[in-house]
C-alpha cells in the first residue's frame, strides 16, 4: 500500500489538471495505481491466512509419521478425538497426503475368491517394541475368512504349534464358526515335508484339525499371493493399528487389537494400503 503523502499527492496533482499518465511518470508509479487512487479503491490489503483447526495437532501427527510410520488417517484421527480434535477427516487427510511415501508397482496377481464359510487363511507376524531400554518381541497372530474378510489378530509371546492352536480356537470363537479349509504358509508348526506329493502335517497340529472337522491346506511353494488375503491382512494390522500404539501388558495390547478389529469388520473401508511386513513398535511402562 502506498504512503499517505503520495495518495495526497496523486490528488493534488490531478486538481491541478494534470493527466494520468504525466502523475504516473512524475511519481514512478503505475498508471492503473494512479487510477485505482484516484477512484477511490486503495490497494487490496491481504487478509491474514486463517488457522486451521489442525495446527495444535501437527507436531503429534509428524511424531507419528517420523516415528511410527503411521499414515493411516483414521487411526489419527481416531486418537485425534481422544486428544480434544473436533475437526473433520478431509482436513486431516489434505495434510498427511503429502508426507505418505510414493506407492511402487506390483506384478499383477489373479484374484482367488472362495464361497462363504469355505477358508480361513491365516499367518504369523513379528513384531519388536522397547521397554526399560531393551527390545523384546511378540507375534502376531492374524486370520482372515476369505469371503467375507473378516479380520482378527492376537499377540502372544511364542509361535509354537500349541500357542498357535489356541490362538486358532481364539479366531474361530471370534469369527462364530468353522471354515471348510484353513490355508497358510509351510511353517513347521503346521507342514513337515511332500511326500509323493501328499504333504505330510505336524502330528499334533493334525490331530488338532481332525477333531474340528477343518481340512488344512498349504499355499505352493514361492507363492506367498496364494493366501493374498491374509498377506493384505498382516499389512492392514502394520499400517493401521500398530504404528504409535502404546500398552501396559499384552493383555491390554489384545483388548486394543480386538476393539480395533471390531471397528475394522464393521467399516472395512478404514483398511489401509499395504506396502510390506510389520515394523516394529513401542510399549509403555
Amino acid at each position: 500500500m502506498k504512503r499517505s503523502g503520495t495518495i495526497h499527492t496523486i490528488h493534488e496533482l490531478s486538481a491541478q489538471g494534470k493527466s494520468i499518465h504525466a502523475i504516473a511518470r512524475e511519481l514512478g508509479i503505475a498508471r492503473n495505481t494512479v487510477r485505482r487512487y484516484l477512484r477511490g479503491k486503495p490497494e487490496a490489503v491481504p487478509r491474514p491466512k486463517r488457522g486451521s483447526m489442525l495446527d495444535p495437532y501437527k507436531a503429534q501427527i509428524q511424531r507419528w509419521i517420523q516415528e511410527d510410520h503411521l499414515y493411516n488417517c483414521e487411526t489419527m484421527l481416531e486418537r485425534l478425538r481422544e486428544q480434544g480434535y473436533v475437526g473433520n477427516g478431509t482436513i486431516l487427510r489434505e495434510y498427511v497426503r503429502p508426507f505418505r511415501p510414493r506407492n511402487v508397482g506390483h506384478q499383477p496377481v489373479m484374484r482367488y475368491e472362495t464361497k462363504p464359510g469355505e477358508q480361513m487363511q491365516y499367518d504369523w507376524g513379528e513384531v519388536h517394541y522397547e521397554q526399560k531400554g531393551k527390545d523384546h518381541k511378540l507375534y502376531g497372530f492374524t486370520a482372515v475368512l476369505g469371503y467375507s474378510r473378516m479380520r482378527f489378530v492376537t499377540f502372544v509371546k511364542r509361535c509354537d504349534t500349541p500357542t498357535m492352536i489356541r490362538c486358532m480356537m481364539a479366531a474361530f470363537e471370534y469369527f462364530g464358526g468353522l471354515p471348510k479349509a484353513a490355508l497358510t504358509d509351510r511353517m513347521k508348526s503346521v507342514f513337515l515335508e511332500m511326500e509323493d506329493d501328499v504333504p505330510k502335517w505336524n502330528p499334533i497340529f493334525a490331530d488338532f484339525m481332525a477333531s474340528l472337522g477343518v481340512a488344512p491346506r498349504v499355499c505352493k511353494p514361492y507363492k506367498p499371493q496364494t493366501k493374498g488375503k491374509v498377506e493384505r491382512s498382516v499389512g492392514v494390522i502394520k499400517n493401521g493399528f500398530w504404528p504409535g500404539v502404546r500398552f501396559t501388558d499384552i493383555d491390554d495390547l489384545n483388548r486394543q487389537a480386538t476393539r480395533w478389529c471390531d471397528r475394522l469388520n464393521r467399516d472395512p473401508s478404514i483398511a489401509p494400503p499395504v506396502k510390506s511386513r510389520w515394523t516394529s513398535g513401542q510399549r509403555k511402562d
